[in-house]
């Protein structure tokens, strides 16, 4: 993508532009840089990433850099797949960042504008690795973002962590490797991480968080839609409120307590499944390739009730009018009956409790 009447400024100096306004370093070697727009995005290869609520209409980057090399990075602010965007450019293939850990790397196509992710293809880019030591270029960027309410952001980032805190607005965090931290916040939050650990608290809005391997914990969530996916990790939360909660990981326990939601949607190919149903369900379905099953429910609670394993036993803890039981089968009425509970596992126990 071409770049922007702004053209590229390279840190360390000062100069004053439309939308980018450049202070001198301070103490802590920070420059600042604004962003117009109503959707507004940042792109980083490495660091960590504050993201904090603003005022006014403008999206506020503090950049403190770090390593022997950070003097080569560059920042060009123009308009990438229709966001007003701040792209911080390494301009070699090899990059160091240490806090990444010794041994450890990863390995990202970026393309010629220094952009990677989104939703463009692979063309004009160059394959990057990011290494926790070893030979390469040494810089990183660790930024603070100030957002303004109501604001739709994405940031991009290949390597490190983000937290994000009391924000308004439609955010969108796409990571490749690095946790991933959201508390007090509403509107709609989107978090993608290829590794890493995903924490969400008091969050008031649509909420939707895949992550290749890393464990998600949700707390105090409330929102229409509330979706989880995982390849590999576990997936805990409690006090979850939705008109519609899913959970799908490859291989990991699902933990949810204490949640109200009509729809709830629970998979796992492998791994345990806990959930404690305060209010009543229209659709209650879990299934998982291995591992025992655990619903609590509250006395509200009315369902047809089907329940199948492969291999292990059904324990009722809880008075239902049976249709037809057998040692790994049963199909039966809680309640008025309004709504369904259904529950499939290839080997394990399942246990329906009362409360």
């Amino acid at each position: 993508m071409k770049s922007g009447p702004l053209g590229r400024i390279t840190l360390g100096l000062i100069p004053l532009v439309l939308g980018c306004f450049v202070l001198p370093p301070d103490g802590s070697g920070q420059e600042e840089h604004r962003v117009r727009g109503n959707e507004v995005a940042v792109y980083n290869l490495a660091g960590n990433v504050e993201i904090v609520p603003g005022s006014g209409g403008e999206m506020v980057v503090h950049v403190m850099r770090g390593g022997d090399d950070a003097g080569q990075l560059e920042i060009d602010i123009r308009e990438v797949e229709g966001r007003q965007a701040l792209v911080i450019l390494y301009p070699s293939d090899r990059v160091v960042y240490p806090e990444l850990g010794r041994g450890s790397r990863t390995q990202i196509r970026v393309r010629n504008d220094g952009t990677f992710f989104g939703d463009g293809g692979s063309s004009n880019s160059r394959e990057v690795r990011i290494s926790g030591s070893g030979r390469g270029m040494e810089a990183w960027a660790d930024l603070r973002i100030a957002m303004p309410q109501g604001q739709d952001f994405a940031l991009f980032l290949a390597t490190g962590e983000t937290d994000i805190r009391e924000l308004d607005g439609r955010v969108r965090i796409d990571t490749g490797s690095g946790a991933v931290h959201a508390r007090a916040g509403s509107g709609e939050l989107s978090i993608d991480t290829g590794s890493g650990q995903v924490t969400v608290e008091g969050f008031d809005g649509n909420l939707e968080v895949d992550t290749g391997s890393g464990s998600v914990e949700l707390n105090d969530v409330r929102g229409e839609e509330v979706r989880v996916d995982t390849g590999s990790g576990s997936v805990v939360g409690s006090h979850l409120m939705a008109a519609s909660l899913e959970v799908d990981t490859g291989s990991g326990v699902i933990d949810l307590r204490a949640v109200s939601a009509p729809e709830v949607i629970l998979d796992t190919g492998s791994g345990s499944v806990k959930v404690e149903l305060l209010e009543d369900v229209d659709r209650l379905e879990i299934d998982t390739g291995s591992g025992s099953v655990t619903i609590w429910v509250a006395s509200s609670v009315g369902a047809e009730v089907e329940m199948d394993t492969g291999s292990g036993g059904i324990d009722l803890d809880i008075s239902l009018e049976v249709r037809e039981a057998k040692r790994d089968y049963f199909r039966g009425i809680l309640g008025d009956g309004v709504g369904t509970i259904h529950v499939d596992t290839g080997s394990g126990t399942i246990r329906l409790i009362g409360r």
